[in-house]
């Protein structure tokens, strides 16, 4: 596989995870999701999910086995926001290393094309699902109302680069627009 299509998300969702809907899941098939939690889910440093992000997940379960995989170290952080939405959860995963979300996929035991990995950041993330074959969906970064989004140099970099590699963040399949 080549670098474009290893950081080539299959489907890029306009808006943060909440426009991920269960007609969308259907649509590809899907029945798991191993969801990033810093700005995937919540800001960074924030360390409570938002009643939406409550009532979305409480939404998708019907539809889709959910679990968390974070690079984040934090037990009281993480772990706090994984039990508030009771949902099983991986800490340190150091993403692209696939090992915790092989671990993650194990605890679905769903086939690994039946599996989203749901993120914000191409070079963790994408990168990561694509390694193990896993369809993956490219989300907004939702951050915390203090900090503009001008201010995200990291996720600006990770794009740059992976057009300059030849991945193109017009997604692969359809861009997901809510309406």
């Amino acid at each position: 596989m080549t670098w474009n299509k290893f950081l080539q998300p299959n489907l890029i969702l306009e808006g943060s995870i909440l426009n991920l809907t269960p007609d969308i899941i259907q649509q590809y098939g899907l029945k798991g999701l191993v969801l990033d939690v810093d700005e995937t889910l919540v800001p960074m440093r924030v360390g409570v999910a938002s009643p939406e992000l409550k009532q979305w997940v409480e939404q998708i379960r019907s539809f889709a086995e959910l679990c968390l995989v974070s690079n984040n170290l934090s037990e009281a952080r993480i772990g706090g926001i994984a039990r508030s939405l009771n949902l099983p959860y991986y800490l340190g995963a150091a993403k692209p290393s696939r090992r915790k979300i092989r671990a993650a996929l194990q605890g679905m035991n769903l086939p690994v094309q039946q599996v989203a990995m749901v993120g914000d950041r191409l070079f963790t993330d994408v990168l990561a699902g694509n390694r193990l074959g896993m369809f993956t969906i490219l989300v907004e970064p939702i951050v915390h109302p203090d900090i503009a989004l001008r201010s995200h140099p990291i996720r600006n970099f990770e794009v740059w680069i992976s057009e300059f590699l030849g991945a193109s963040i017009t997604p692969e399949r359809d861009k997901i627009h809510k309406h």
